[in-house]
């Protein structure tokens, strides 16, 4: 590979506005661009000087329209180990399949954001693993957004549902911290359709996502005129969700000015748009997210105590995947079935020796990083079934050839510990009550399956969820 000064991007786009703003972003890490309109000239260039200082390629799938698969084959069969990442505005799990069998690197769906931008060029120019390239699609093959649809028996994440379950039925404020993809969107989503306001709208502005400028004008609105721009009166995210739910996604990238109007907004039940001379009375729920520790930004002078405390009436921690490994093999499961369903894809199964390799990485991307790396197994297996070698640059990273797996991943990662750390066996109760909840996150909260599963009746698994204190939600 080039050095990282060295870097050349070929860029096929014939929008103007597009390419500038493409060769900005790249350039910002090192990248020098190389813009070309149409296909032909984009072939002929890979045998020219520059051609063959190529590292990656960026092409906007609207070129050549229809024949963007062909145009990949293409240039893969010139340029074998030449990365390509294809730009497009649909979200079509099954133009993402055609694209990545012809060749292609990594599919972005438009707008795609700077950062995202950012990951997969290193990601395609380095030994580093995909992560949230394919998140716009494996993001629409989530299932119902219920408590049953998270995955997971661990102990600490079956307490955080639990605890995220009993706030949902309630109307104060929650904070959920936890990792980038560690599902707190999802988490959102359940406890909106768990929640009394399940039939009036939820609304979810990602803070992070956004230009600071524009962040108080989103929650807040403006009148006409209020600041150069504001050409019409706009209704703010507080003032359109009277009487709903409001979500509010890295919150901690929050400007420390809008924490205090919001801090306001909260205490008082009002808000008043940017440029206008009264306030608005609103009654809206409101679900704060955090990648971050919001406790930690408060103690380096990032975060407004009080913000903090207005939004703590319930705190969920969703733990990292890394933090639940047990969780991997019904993850995994649970995510091919799904796969299995988009156009062009069928269900796979997964061998032992894939878990274990899987069981080896420590996901920095967490569970969505998961299904974009199993979306983009399934799309080029063969066989009925993943194995390891379905992975090579898990494999790579790892710096191993195919894991010999020293047992059964399901029985190793399963969750339930047998041994007190200083070696002793665990109380009965306690291990029955791991086991019931290992069961129910297995079955997604299916009680009558539970039930089967452990060879009692419904009756009886209600009486030892009553007496082992277990919330049937955990």
């Amino acid at each position: 590979m080039a050095e990282l000064d060295q870097r050349l991007l070929m860029l096929i786009d014939d929008e103007p506005a597009q390419s500038r703003l493409i060769s900005a972003l790249a350039s910002r890490e090192g990248w020098r661009t190389l813009i070309v309109r149409d296909a032909e000239t984009a072939i002929a260039t890979l045998g020219t000087r520059q051609g063959m200082q190529l590292s990656a390629i960026v092409l906007d799938q609207w070129v050549p329209g229809d024949d963007a698969c062909a145009l990949i084959a293409e240039l893969k069969s010139r340029r074998p180990a030449l990365p390509i990442l294809m730009l497009t505005a649909s979200t079509s799990p099954l133009l993402a399949v055609e694209a990545m069998r012809a060749g292609a690197t990594d599919y972005l769906v438009k707008p795609v954001a700077p950062d995202r931008l950012m990951h997969a060029l290193r990601a395609a120019t380095t030994r580093e693993a995909p992560r949230d390239e394919l998140a716009p699609l494996t993001e629409k093959m989530t299932a119902n957004p219920d408590f049953e649809s998270m995955i997971g028996a661990a102990p600490n994440f079956r307490k955080a549902l639990a605890v995220a379950a009993k706030a949902a039925r309630g109307h104060s404020p929650v904070l959920i911290e936890g990792e980038s993809g560690s599902g707190k969107e999802m988490l959102i989503r359940a406890m909106h359709a768990a929640s009394p306001r399940t039939r009036m709208p939820l609304r979810i502005v990602n803070v992070g996502g956004m230009p600071a400028n524009s962040i108080e004008s989103v929650l807040f609105g403006h009148e006409k005129g209020a600041f150069p721009g504001a050409f019409d009166r706009q209704i703010g995210a507080l003032q359109h969700c009277d009487g709903a739910t409001l979500a509010l996604d890295e919150i901690d990238s929050l400007p420390l000015s809008v924490q205090e109007r919001l801090l306001e907004a909260v205490r008082k039940g009002d808000c008043r748009p940017i440029g206008a001379r009264h306030s608005f009375r609103v009654d809206v729920r409101i679900i704060a997210a955090s990648n971050l520790p919001l406790a930690d930004m408060v103690s380096q002078g990032h975060f407004l105590p009080e913000l903090l405390e207005a939004l703590s009436a319930t705190k969920v921690h969703l733990p990292a995947l890394r933090e639940r490994t047990g969780d991997l093999p019904a993850l995994t499961r649970y995510f091919l079935a799904r796969i299995g369903e988009q156009p062009g894809l069928r269900e796979l199964g997964v061998t032992d020796g894939a878990l274990s390799l899987l069981a080896a990485y420590d996901w920095p991307g967490n569970v969505r990083q998961l299904q974009a790396v199993l979306f983009r197994a399934a799309v080029f297996c063969d066989g009925d079934a993943l194995t390891a070698e379905d992975f090579p640059q898990l494999l790579n990273i790892l710096g191993t050839g195919s894991p010999t797996v020293t047992g059964n991943p399901m029985q190793e990662s399963s969750g339930v510990m047998l041994y007190t750390p200083d070696g002793h066996l665990r109380p009965l109760e306690e291990i029955e009550a791991d086991v019931i909840r290992l069961a129910i996150g297995l079955y997604r909260g299916r009680m009558t399956e539970v039930a089967r599963r452990l060879g009692i009746g419904r009756s009886t698994l209600y009486r030892k969820l009553s007496e082992l204190g277990i919330d049937n939600a955990a």
